[in-house]
């Protein structure tokens, strides 16, 4: 009798519990952690980041080929778009509100120092500019996503314009998408050791302690990514299509559970494109459109983190908000979500820009500092989450979901057989 394969979910879970458990036992000696451990995590991200400009890259240009038509890749783009901006809108409204409604700052008497300088928000004129590479080749070293998805979405329209001539170039990329999505399942099962790794250091430079101040703003921010999960994604969902909310989340759970574990969208596409054309059947155009685009800058999570950890430090520093600047805090995490990179850390990075647009101390950052990698876990998941949502509603608006493919509705139609 053969034994059941523990699943990849499973080894991830138990690396990171077992890496909380060594990291609260190197908290005496830090430095041994950090130098000896720390290492095999950065090599995982390291390895991560490999993979994410090639497969941008090639499953877009793949993406905007299979669909063909430009009208309907504009259409199809605009879907998206639209959805992208009212989910983040919505994230951020959530963040803010339960943030106003709990107070996660009051009651810590903080003395602000002279504020930080940080590069301030770009404006929306120069954002769309910076969109159009002067150099793709540059970009595509760079890593600059907007560029790149540019680039790959003119190159694969112009490949199908050609005709016979561009195929070779199609299945060029073709073949190199299917050896990154190889490739990053390789990688993806060294993710226990990597998890493990990562989670270490974490703990046992910052101890327990770290986490009890600051619990309530865990707890605010992990409220706003359930809350925003069941509100935005389920319900729209539902809405457009016939998977039921319980379908829908027991679909995303494989790409949800590596995201929460790994703390990147980016490392976590081939699995999100996996799972929406196996388990609800979107189809191979949108979902190679949709997915990466969502990745660059659907970034709901985030948008929550900035909105509920702005009012935290404002409170934390006894520094009213007005309703004006709550909107600047809204419109700047907003705008900033375009193009920042799915891989961890970006989103604090996002949030010395928020601070600094309201006049917040920057200082005040180094708060949640400590405790931002249980809130990356978070806010990457409901990240990916929101892709896999948005790719079910344009596919099902574009009466391109294709159930009869899709292992959920499969599964359950089995049952009584």
């Amino acid at each position: 009798m053969s034994k059941k394969k523990m699943s990849l979910i499973t080894k991830i879970m138990i690396g990171l519990i077992l890496g909380v458990f060594v990291g609260l036992f190197f908290v005496s000696s830090p430095k041994i952690a950090t130098t000896y451990i720390k290492p095999i995590g950065t090599l995982f991200l390291n390895l991560i980041k490999m993979t994410i400009v090639p497969l941008v890259f090639s499953s877009l240009v793949v993406g905007a080929a299979s669909i063909g038509d430009v009208k309907k890749l504009g259409r199809i783009g605009g879907k998206t778009m639209i959805y992208f901006f009212v989910t983040t809108a919505v994230a951020i409204v959530i963040g803010l509100s339960l943030a106003n409604i709990f107070k996660p700052g009051a009651g810590i008497p903080l003395v602000s120092s002279t504020p930080q300088k940080v590069t301030e928000a770009p404006s929306l004129i120069q954002t769309l500019l910076d969109i159009v590479p002067t150099n793709p080749i540059d970009a595509l070293a760079k890593g600059n996503m907007l560029q790149i998805i540019f680039f790959a979405l003119f190159s694969g329209v112009g490949a199908v314009y050609i005709g016979e001539k561009g195929e070779p170039y199609l299945k060029f990329c073709d073949s190199l998408a299917e050896i990154m999505y190889k490739l990053t399942e390789v990688i993806m099962n060294l993710a226990p050791y990597g998890v493990f790794a990562l989670i270490v250091p974490v703990i046992a430079e910052n101890g327990p302690k770290v986490l009890i101040p600051l619990i309530k703003v865990i707890g605010v921010c992990y409220a706003g990514f359930i809350l925003h999960s069941i509100i935005a994604y389920s319900f729209s969902v539902k809405m457009f299509s016939k998977i039921s909310i319980k379908e829908f989340f027991k679909g995303t759970s494989t790409p949800t559970a590596i995201a929460f574990s790994t703390s990147s969208s980016s490392g976590t596409l081939p699995i999100t494109i996996k799972t929406v054309r196996e388990s609800f059947g979107v189809s191979e155009g949108i979902a190679s459109f949709v997915l990466p685009l969502g990745t660059t800058i659907n970034m709901d999570g985030t948008a929550i983190y900035q909105g509920v950890c702005a009012v935290f430090i404002a409170q934390a520093y006894g520094i009213p908000l007005t309703l004006g600047q709550q909107a600047t805090i809204l419109l700047t995490a907003l705008l900033a979500s375009i193009g920042t990179a799915g891989v961890p850390g970006a989103g604090f990075m996002m949030l010395m820009m928020v601070l600094s647009s309201v006049g917040l101390p920057l200082e005040g950052a180094a708060l949640i500092a400590g405790i931002d990698r249980v809130l990356d876990m978070g806010r990457t998941a409901v990240n990916v989450t929101g892709n896999v949502a948005a790719s079910i509603v344009v596919s099902a608006s574009e009466k391109e979901l294709d159930y009869t493919k899709a292992t959920i509705k499969q599964s359950k139609s089995n049952i009584g057989v």
